[in-house]
Protein backbone atom coordinates (compact mmCIF):
# COMPACT_ATOMS: atom_id res chain seq x y z
CA UNK A 1 0.00 0.00 0.00
CA UNK A 2 1.25 3.47 -0.71
CA UNK A 3 2.35 5.54 2.41
CA UNK A 4 -0.14 7.11 4.08
CA UNK A 5 -0.28 10.85 4.81
CA UNK A 6 -2.16 10.22 8.52
CA UNK A 7 1.90 9.04 9.21
CA UNK A 8 2.96 12.33 8.79
CA UNK A 9 0.87 14.21 11.68
CA UNK A 10 2.16 15.51 14.74
CA UNK A 11 2.60 12.77 16.94
CA UNK A 12 2.20 9.71 14.69
CA UNK A 13 3.17 6.73 15.43
CA UNK A 14 3.62 3.85 13.32
CA UNK A 15 1.45 0.57 13.83
CA UNK A 16 2.90 -3.08 13.91
CA UNK A 17 1.45 -5.90 13.48
CA UNK A 18 -1.94 -6.44 11.48
CA UNK A 19 -2.09 -2.75 10.87
CA UNK A 20 1.28 -2.12 9.90
CA UNK A 21 1.09 1.02 7.04
CA UNK A 22 -1.26 3.07 9.57
CA UNK A 23 -0.83 5.00 12.30
CA UNK A 24 -0.53 2.96 16.17
CA UNK A 25 -1.49 6.00 17.83
CA UNK A 26 -0.84 9.97 18.10
CA UNK A 27 0.40 10.17 21.19
CA UNK A 28 -2.29 8.97 23.75
CA UNK A 29 -4.21 5.88 22.42
CA UNK A 30 -6.55 6.66 25.09
CA UNK A 31 -7.58 9.84 24.92
CA UNK A 32 -8.14 8.61 21.33
CA UNK A 33 -10.40 5.87 21.86
CA UNK A 34 -12.76 8.90 23.85
CA UNK A 35 -12.15 11.06 20.90
CA UNK A 36 -13.49 8.06 18.69
CA UNK A 37 -16.10 6.79 21.14
CA UNK A 38 -17.58 10.05 20.87
CA UNK A 39 -18.18 10.54 17.15
CA UNK A 40 -15.53 13.17 17.21
CA UNK A 41 -12.44 11.14 15.71
CA UNK A 42 -11.33 9.52 12.32
CA UNK A 43 -9.29 6.45 12.13
CA UNK A 44 -6.89 5.74 9.01
CA UNK A 45 -7.93 2.24 7.55
CA UNK A 46 -6.24 3.17 4.43
CA UNK A 47 -4.03 -0.43 4.59
CA UNK A 48 -7.59 -2.07 4.19
CA UNK A 49 -8.19 -3.92 0.76
CA UNK A 50 -11.26 -3.23 -1.60
CA UNK A 51 -12.51 -5.36 -4.28
CA UNK A 52 -15.22 -4.39 -6.42
CA UNK A 53 -17.78 -6.57 -8.42
CA UNK A 54 -19.75 -5.23 -11.58
CA UNK A 55 -21.93 -6.21 -13.85
CA UNK A 56 -25.47 -7.20 -13.83
CA UNK A 57 -24.92 -11.17 -12.54
CA UNK A 58 -23.13 -10.09 -9.60
CA UNK A 59 -24.94 -9.84 -6.75
CA UNK A 60 -26.66 -13.58 -7.38
CA UNK A 61 -23.25 -14.77 -8.31
CA UNK A 62 -21.93 -13.57 -5.18
CA UNK A 63 -25.07 -14.76 -3.15
CA UNK A 64 -24.54 -18.08 -4.63
CA UNK A 65 -20.69 -18.62 -3.28
CA UNK A 66 -20.82 -16.34 0.63
CA UNK A 67 -22.73 -17.09 3.89
CA UNK A 68 -24.88 -14.08 3.40
CA UNK A 69 -28.42 -13.51 1.76
CA UNK A 70 -26.81 -10.98 -1.26
CA UNK A 71 -29.25 -11.33 -3.92
CA UNK A 72 -31.22 -8.57 -2.67
CA UNK A 73 -28.92 -6.04 -1.33
CA UNK A 74 -30.35 -2.59 -1.86
CA UNK A 75 -28.22 0.18 -3.03
CA UNK A 76 -26.45 2.15 -0.32
CA UNK A 77 -27.19 -1.25 2.34
CA UNK A 78 -24.29 -2.65 3.84
CA UNK A 79 -23.92 -6.03 4.99
CA UNK A 80 -21.06 -8.86 6.28
CA UNK A 81 -20.14 -12.23 3.98
CA UNK A 82 -17.70 -14.94 4.50
CA UNK A 83 -16.38 -17.38 2.04
CA UNK A 84 -15.50 -20.58 4.12
CA UNK A 85 -14.15 -23.77 2.47
CA UNK A 86 -15.56 -27.19 2.19
CA UNK A 87 -15.46 -28.24 5.82
CA UNK A 88 -17.07 -24.72 6.63
CA UNK A 89 -13.52 -22.94 8.16
CA UNK A 90 -13.70 -19.28 7.65
CA UNK A 91 -11.35 -18.32 4.41
CA UNK A 92 -12.19 -14.71 3.85
CA UNK A 93 -14.11 -12.21 5.21
CA UNK A 94 -15.71 -9.05 3.69
CA UNK A 95 -17.97 -5.99 4.49
CA UNK A 96 -20.38 -5.44 1.60
CA UNK A 97 -22.18 -2.47 0.09
CA UNK A 98 -23.61 -2.34 -3.35
CA UNK A 99 -24.04 1.24 -5.09
CA UNK A 100 -26.87 -0.30 -7.65
CA UNK A 101 -24.13 -1.10 -9.96
CA UNK A 102 -20.90 -2.35 -8.42
CA UNK A 103 -20.74 -4.15 -5.13
CA UNK A 104 -17.71 -3.36 -2.94
CA UNK A 105 -16.18 -5.49 -0.40
CA UNK A 106 -13.89 -4.14 2.29
CA UNK A 107 -11.17 -6.65 3.28
CA UNK A 108 -7.91 -7.08 5.10
CA UNK A 109 -4.70 -5.34 2.99
CA UNK A 110 -3.32 -8.69 2.92
CA UNK A 111 -6.27 -10.34 1.35
CA UNK A 112 -7.17 -7.86 -1.07
CA UNK A 113 -5.34 -10.10 -4.18
CA UNK A 114 -6.15 -13.05 -2.74
CA UNK A 115 -9.98 -12.24 -2.71
CA UNK A 116 -9.74 -11.06 -6.09
CA UNK A 117 -8.11 -13.93 -7.84
CA UNK A 118 -10.08 -16.30 -6.18
CA UNK A 119 -13.54 -14.69 -7.91
CA UNK A 120 -12.03 -13.64 -11.04
CA UNK A 121 -11.81 -17.72 -11.03
CA UNK A 122 -15.24 -18.10 -10.34
CA UNK A 123 -16.74 -16.20 -12.84
CA UNK A 124 -17.17 -18.32 -15.47
CA UNK A 125 -19.42 -17.15 -18.28
CA UNK A 126 -21.51 -15.11 -16.14
CA UNK A 127 -21.60 -10.95 -16.73
CA UNK A 128 -19.25 -9.78 -14.01
CA UNK A 129 -16.19 -8.22 -13.56
CA UNK A 130 -13.53 -8.58 -10.93
CA UNK A 131 -10.99 -5.97 -9.61
CA UNK A 132 -9.14 -5.07 -6.99
CA UNK A 133 -9.73 -1.14 -6.40
CA UNK A 134 -7.12 -1.01 -3.43
CA UNK A 135 -4.44 1.35 -5.12
CA UNK A 136 -7.23 3.44 -6.65
CA UNK A 137 -9.52 4.06 -3.31
CA UNK A 138 -9.19 4.03 0.63
CA UNK A 139 -11.16 3.54 3.25
CA UNK A 140 -11.54 5.48 6.37
CA UNK A 141 -13.41 4.84 9.70
CA UNK A 142 -15.59 6.55 12.62
CA UNK A 143 -18.29 6.18 15.28
CA UNK A 144 -20.26 9.13 12.96
CA UNK A 145 -21.13 10.06 9.61
CA UNK A 146 -20.19 13.84 11.17
CA UNK A 147 -16.41 12.65 11.78
CA UNK A 148 -16.54 11.05 8.38
CA UNK A 149 -18.11 14.24 6.53
CA UNK A 150 -15.65 16.78 8.20
CA UNK A 151 -12.94 14.46 6.98
CA UNK A 152 -13.82 13.67 3.40
CA UNK A 153 -16.73 13.06 0.94
CA UNK A 154 -17.11 9.52 0.48
CA UNK A 155 -16.81 8.17 -3.35
CA UNK A 156 -20.28 7.96 -5.29
CA UNK A 157 -19.88 6.61 -8.55
CA UNK A 158 -23.11 5.58 -8.41
CA UNK A 159 -25.08 8.43 -6.56
CA UNK A 160 -24.70 6.11 -3.91
CA UNK A 161 -22.07 7.24 -1.03
CA UNK A 162 -19.73 3.97 0.35
CA UNK A 163 -20.57 4.64 3.12
CA UNK A 164 -20.61 0.92 5.27
CA UNK A 165 -22.68 0.38 8.43
CA UNK A 166 -21.22 -2.56 10.57
CA UNK A 167 -24.64 -4.96 11.08
CA UNK A 168 -22.95 -5.71 14.31
CA UNK A 169 -24.83 -3.40 16.69
CA UNK A 170 -28.42 -4.66 15.06
CA UNK A 171 -28.69 -8.46 14.03
CA UNK A 172 -30.20 -8.51 10.35
CA UNK A 173 -33.18 -11.17 9.91
CA UNK A 174 -32.12 -14.77 9.39
CA UNK A 175 -29.11 -14.04 11.96
CA UNK A 176 -28.32 -16.15 15.15
CA UNK A 177 -26.52 -15.13 18.08
CA UNK A 178 -25.02 -17.44 20.30
CA UNK A 179 -23.75 -14.69 23.29
CA UNK A 180 -26.59 -14.00 25.83
CA UNK A 181 -28.62 -10.81 25.08
CA UNK A 182 -28.38 -9.06 28.55
CA UNK A 183 -25.81 -6.93 28.76
CA UNK A 184 -24.58 -7.31 25.35
CA UNK A 185 -22.20 -4.52 24.67
CA UNK A 186 -22.62 -4.33 20.43
CA UNK A 187 -25.63 -1.39 21.25
CA UNK A 188 -22.04 0.63 21.79
CA UNK A 189 -20.52 -0.07 18.67
CA UNK A 190 -21.87 2.29 15.72
CA UNK A 191 -19.37 1.78 12.91
CA UNK A 192 -18.82 3.27 9.95
CA UNK A 193 -16.24 2.16 6.72
CA UNK A 194 -16.47 4.94 4.10
CA UNK A 195 -14.73 4.42 0.86
CA UNK A 196 -12.90 7.71 -0.27
CA UNK A 197 -10.49 8.59 -3.59
CA UNK A 198 -7.01 7.03 -2.12
CA UNK A 199 -6.16 10.95 -3.29
CA UNK A 200 -8.41 12.12 -0.67
CA UNK A 201 -6.25 10.79 2.31
CA UNK A 202 -4.63 14.00 2.28
CA UNK A 203 -7.67 16.02 2.36
CA UNK A 204 -8.45 14.14 5.08
CA UNK A 205 -4.99 14.66 6.99
CA UNK A 206 -5.61 18.76 6.41
CA UNK A 207 -8.98 18.46 7.92
CA UNK A 208 -7.31 17.10 11.07
CA UNK A 209 -4.78 19.46 11.01
CA UNK A 210 -6.73 22.76 10.45
CA UNK A 211 -8.49 21.51 13.96
CA UNK A 212 -12.23 19.84 11.86
CA UNK A 213 -11.59 16.61 13.10
CA UNK A 214 -9.54 14.39 15.73
CA UNK A 215 -7.43 11.35 14.53
CA UNK A 216 -7.64 8.36 16.37
CA UNK A 217 -5.10 5.39 15.37
CA UNK A 218 -5.54 1.69 15.19
CA UNK A 219 -5.15 1.05 18.94
CA UNK A 220 -8.34 3.35 19.68
CA UNK A 221 -10.32 1.67 16.96
CA UNK A 222 -9.29 -1.82 18.27
CA UNK A 223 -9.70 -1.07 21.79
CA UNK A 224 -13.44 -0.56 21.56
CA UNK A 225 -13.72 -3.01 18.97
CA UNK A 226 -12.58 -5.45 21.48
CA UNK A 227 -14.80 -3.99 24.05
CA UNK A 228 -17.65 -4.43 21.64
CA UNK A 229 -16.73 -8.73 21.32
CA UNK A 230 -16.52 -7.87 17.73
CA UNK A 231 -14.36 -10.28 15.45
CA UNK A 232 -12.19 -9.62 12.83
CA UNK A 233 -10.29 -11.76 10.23
CA UNK A 234 -7.00 -10.30 10.50
CA UNK A 235 -7.07 -11.20 14.58
CA UNK A 236 -10.00 -13.89 15.90
CA UNK A 237 -9.09 -16.14 12.60
CA UNK A 238 -6.82 -19.23 12.42
CA UNK A 239 -6.98 -22.02 9.94
CA UNK A 240 -9.92 -24.01 12.14
CA UNK A 241 -12.02 -21.61 12.60
CA UNK A 242 -15.52 -21.86 11.96
CA UNK A 243 -18.07 -18.77 12.50
CA UNK A 244 -20.02 -20.37 15.34
CA UNK A 245 -16.59 -19.70 17.53
CA UNK A 246 -16.83 -15.95 16.92
CA UNK A 247 -20.54 -15.63 17.36
CA UNK A 248 -20.08 -14.78 13.97
CA UNK A 249 -23.62 -15.74 13.01
CA UNK A 250 -24.72 -12.73 14.52
CA UNK A 251 -23.77 -10.44 11.36
CA UNK A 252 -22.30 -12.48 8.55
CA UNK A 253 -24.57 -15.87 8.09
CA UNK A 254 -28.14 -15.99 6.77
CA UNK A 255 -29.36 -19.05 8.27
CA UNK A 256 -32.40 -19.18 5.48
CA UNK A 257 -29.79 -19.67 3.24
CA UNK A 258 -28.19 -22.74 1.51
CA UNK A 259 -26.04 -24.07 -1.25
CA UNK A 260 -22.83 -22.47 -0.38
CA UNK A 261 -19.55 -23.87 0.14
CA UNK A 262 -19.24 -24.79 3.61
CA UNK A 263 -23.03 -24.43 4.17
CA UNK A 264 -23.08 -28.37 5.65
CA UNK A 265 -20.78 -27.56 8.74
CA UNK A 266 -23.15 -24.26 9.57
CA UNK A 267 -25.85 -26.17 9.08
CA UNK A 268 -24.50 -29.41 11.35
CA UNK A 269 -23.23 -27.26 14.20
CA UNK A 270 -25.86 -25.13 14.69
CA UNK A 271 -28.74 -27.90 14.31
CA UNK A 272 -27.10 -30.32 16.16
CA UNK A 273 -23.97 -29.59 18.15
CA UNK A 274 -21.82 -27.16 19.86
CA UNK A 275 -18.93 -25.00 18.72
CA UNK A 276 -15.98 -26.55 19.04
CA UNK A 277 -14.10 -23.81 20.60
CA UNK A 278 -15.39 -20.25 21.68
CA UNK A 279 -14.67 -16.53 22.01
CA UNK A 280 -14.11 -15.04 25.34
CA UNK A 281 -13.09 -11.60 26.30
CA UNK A 282 -10.44 -11.86 29.30
CA UNK A 283 -10.08 -9.02 32.08
CA UNK A 284 -6.68 -9.13 32.85
CA UNK A 285 -4.82 -8.59 36.27
CA UNK A 286 -1.28 -7.02 36.43
CA UNK A 287 -0.73 -6.55 32.60
CA UNK A 288 -1.09 -2.61 32.65
CA UNK A 289 2.73 -2.08 31.35
CA UNK A 290 2.95 -4.92 28.92
CA UNK A 291 0.15 -6.60 27.17
CA UNK A 292 -0.03 -10.30 25.96
CA UNK A 293 0.92 -10.99 22.28
CA UNK A 294 -1.63 -12.81 19.87
CA UNK A 295 -0.67 -16.51 19.89
CA UNK A 296 0.33 -16.19 24.22
CA UNK A 297 -1.30 -19.19 25.45
CA UNK A 298 -4.02 -19.24 27.88
CA UNK A 299 -3.78 -21.70 30.86
CA UNK A 300 -6.41 -22.95 32.54
CA UNK A 301 -5.54 -24.07 36.63
CA UNK A 302 -7.35 -27.01 38.26
CA UNK A 303 -6.97 -27.31 42.04
CA UNK A 304 -7.68 -31.61 42.68
CA UNK A 305 -9.88 -31.97 45.61
CA UNK A 306 -7.68 -32.94 48.21
CA UNK A 307 -4.16 -32.00 46.87
CA UNK A 308 -1.20 -33.64 48.50
CA UNK A 309 1.07 -31.20 50.70
CA UNK A 310 3.14 -28.96 48.34
CA UNK A 311 1.03 -30.37 45.33
CA UNK A 312 0.52 -27.66 42.46
CA UNK A 313 -2.58 -27.29 40.67
CA UNK A 314 -2.87 -29.09 37.57
CA UNK A 315 -2.51 -26.65 34.64
CA UNK A 316 -3.32 -27.18 30.53
CA UNK A 317 -3.12 -25.15 27.63
CA UNK A 318 -7.07 -24.72 26.87
CA UNK A 319 -6.75 -21.62 24.50
CA UNK A 320 -4.56 -18.56 23.00
CA UNK A 321 -4.87 -14.90 23.10
CA UNK A 322 -6.74 -13.63 19.70
CA UNK A 323 -6.20 -9.21 20.39
CA UNK A 324 -5.00 -7.96 23.96
CA UNK A 325 -5.85 -3.78 24.39
CA UNK A 326 -5.72 -1.19 26.82
CA UNK A 327 -9.53 0.16 27.48
CA UNK A 328 -9.84 3.52 27.98
CA UNK A 329 -13.01 2.11 30.99
CA UNK A 330 -12.56 -1.53 31.08
CA UNK A 331 -8.71 -1.85 31.48
CA UNK A 332 -6.55 -4.29 30.22
CA UNK A 333 -9.11 -7.37 28.37
CA UNK A 334 -8.00 -9.17 25.79
CA UNK A 335 -10.08 -11.31 23.11
CA UNK A 336 -9.24 -15.27 23.05
CA UNK A 337 -10.62 -18.15 21.38
CA UNK A 338 -10.47 -21.12 24.24
CA UNK A 339 -11.64 -24.77 24.28
CA UNK A 340 -15.75 -25.56 23.91
CA UNK A 341 -15.42 -27.51 27.70
CA UNK A 342 -13.70 -24.92 29.62
CA UNK A 343 -15.72 -24.02 32.88
CA UNK A 344 -16.86 -20.08 32.42
CA UNK A 345 -16.08 -20.05 36.61
CA UNK A 346 -12.23 -21.63 35.94
CA UNK A 347 -9.45 -19.48 36.94
CA UNK A 348 -6.94 -18.84 33.59
CA UNK A 349 -3.54 -17.96 33.64
CA UNK A 350 -1.91 -16.08 30.25
CA UNK A 351 1.45 -17.07 30.00
CA UNK A 352 3.12 -13.83 28.09
CA UNK A 353 6.46 -12.29 28.06
CA UNK A 354 8.05 -14.45 30.76
CA UNK A 355 5.08 -14.08 32.84
CA UNK A 356 1.78 -15.33 34.52
CA UNK A 357 -1.12 -12.70 34.27
CA UNK A 358 -4.29 -13.63 36.18
CA UNK A 359 -7.44 -13.37 33.56
CA UNK A 360 -11.13 -13.53 34.67
CA UNK A 361 -13.42 -14.84 31.36
CA UNK A 362 -16.58 -13.15 30.07
CA UNK A 363 -18.64 -15.46 27.93
CA UNK A 364 -19.17 -14.36 24.65
CA UNK A 365 -20.46 -18.05 23.48
CA UNK A 366 -21.18 -19.35 26.00
CA UNK A 367 -19.54 -23.01 27.33
CA UNK A 368 -23.41 -24.27 27.38
CA UNK A 369 -24.47 -23.27 23.57
CA UNK A 370 -25.75 -26.25 22.00
CA UNK A 371 -28.49 -26.95 19.15
CA UNK A 372 -30.19 -23.59 18.26
CA UNK A 373 -33.53 -24.94 18.71
CA UNK A 374 -35.26 -21.36 18.62
CA UNK A 375 -34.15 -21.17 15.12
CA UNK A 376 -36.16 -22.77 11.82
CA UNK A 377 -33.92 -26.05 10.76
CA UNK A 378 -30.84 -24.95 8.31
CA UNK A 379 -31.23 -26.33 4.65
CA UNK A 380 -29.20 -29.24 3.85
CA UNK A 381 -26.39 -28.82 1.00
CA UNK A 382 -27.85 -29.02 -2.37
CA UNK A 383 -31.18 -27.00 -0.73
CA UNK A 384 -31.13 -23.91 -2.23
CA UNK A 385 -33.77 -21.23 -0.56
CA UNK A 386 -34.00 -17.68 -1.43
Amino acid sequence: MPTTPFLALPGAVAAEGVDTGVAGHYGNPIIEQRHLERGAAIVDLSNRGVVTVAGPDRLSWLHSMASQALARLQPGEGTEALLLDASGRVEHAAHVIDDGETTWLIVEGDEAAAVAAFLDRMRFMLRVEVADASGDVAVLGAMSTAALDAAAPALAPAGVALDWVDPWAHPRPGSHQYAHDTGHPASDWRWIERIVPRAALAEAAAAVRAGSVEAAGSLASEALRVAAWRPRLATEVDDRTIPHELDWLRSAVDLGKGCYKGQETVAKVLNLGRPPRRLVLLHLDGSDTVLPAPGDEVVGEKVRPEPAAGEAPERKVVGRITTAVMHHELGPVALAVVKRAVPADLPLIVLSHGTEVAAAQVEIVPADSGAAVEVPRLPRLGVHKG
